[in-house]
């Protein structure tokens, strides 16, 4: 059962995949599709994501700050992370701002999944801008183990 309640961290932090997503809320839904994925910036999303996983699961309220994250808004979310001194330090430490994080991690993961499916399955749990899908095809063989791996290490033993 560890492996998805790592889902539901990052669900909860990111709105990542789970078992059972929650359909993205019309500001969240917009703020991916604004987002634009570059090299750069995908690179330092999947350094700071394996991290952060592992700060927020060894919280002993890890379980209430996964389940109130997926209540939350985008900018109570925000908030949230930029409240949290631990949280803070990880994204300064990768060059990452915390809306640049909680947007940033979905709009990737979410890419990646559009683009590894030849069906663009999803519905509209999957959101994702036609740049963002040009530029995970682009790059799926590169990104796809590291967010891999990155879930792998995230996963506690």
């Amino acid at each position: 059962m560890i492996r998805p309640l790592v889902m539901a961290v990052l669900l909860g932090l990111t709105l990542a995949p789970a078992p059972a997503p929650a359909q993205p809320s019309p500001e969240l839904r917009e703020a991916i599709l604004a987002y634009r994925l570059t090299q750069p910036l995908a690179d330092k999303l999947l350094a700071a994501l394996p991290e952060m996983t592992r700060y927020v699961m060894a919280k002993p309220n890890a379980r209430e700050l996964i389940a109130r994250a997926r209540t939350q808004s985008l900018a109570e979310r925000t908030a949230q992370v930029e409240a949290d001194p631990g949280a803070m330090a990880i994204l300064r430490k990768h060059g990452l701002g915390a809306r640049e994080y909680v947007v940033g991690v979905p709009a990737l993961r979410m890419a990646i999944l559009r683009a590894q499916s030849a069906e663009a399955g999803g519905g509209g749990l999957v959101v994702v801008s036609p740049e963002n899908l040009a530029f995970a095809r682009a790059h799926l063989a590169e990104l796809k183990p590291r967010l891999d791996a990155a879930d792998r290490g995230a996963t506690p033993r």
